[in-house]
């Protein structure tokens, strides 16, 4: 039988990455144990949140077999974000794709034609990649 409390110390931070989302309408919905597999129920804003979960899910265990997530994508594939004070595009980019080198992506979604030229207020669409 599996351990509920080991299973969801190894796939706490997928946990994490979702509360980290809820400022943007990320939700846990529960958790709960399906014979061997640890199950996790979720709603997300994008599918750019989506893909950022499935990265973290993949950190913890490449095959997840002992994992299983339920997860509902409310909106759309973009993910629209206020840029805030202190905020650059790396920054932006870290916390969406968890790689602060594709601003470049998304300054070429946004018609950014240099990067580092945002403002806090500004509103964008961070792409799905």
């Amino acid at each position: 039988m599996a351990d509920q409390k080991a299973l969801e110390q190894k796939y706490a931070p997928v946990g994490q990455v979702i509360a980290d989302f809820a400022d943007y309408g990320a939700k846990f919905e529960g958790v709960f144990m399906d014979g061997e597999k640890l199950v996790l129920k979720a709603s997300v804003p994008s599918k750019v949140v989506s893909n950022r979960v499935w990265d973290v899910i993949k950190e913890c265990d490449p095959t997840y077999s002992d994992f299983e997530i339920q997860m509902t994508v409310t909106g759309s594939d973009e993910q629209p974000y206020t840029i805030k004070p202190g905020d650059n595009l790396s920054k932006v980019s870290k916390l969406f794709y968890g790689n602060a080198n594709k601003y470049e992506q998304i300054a070429t979604a946004n018609g950014l034609d240099d990067p580092d030229k945002i403002q806090a207020g500004q509103q964008i669409q961070v792409p799905v990649l």
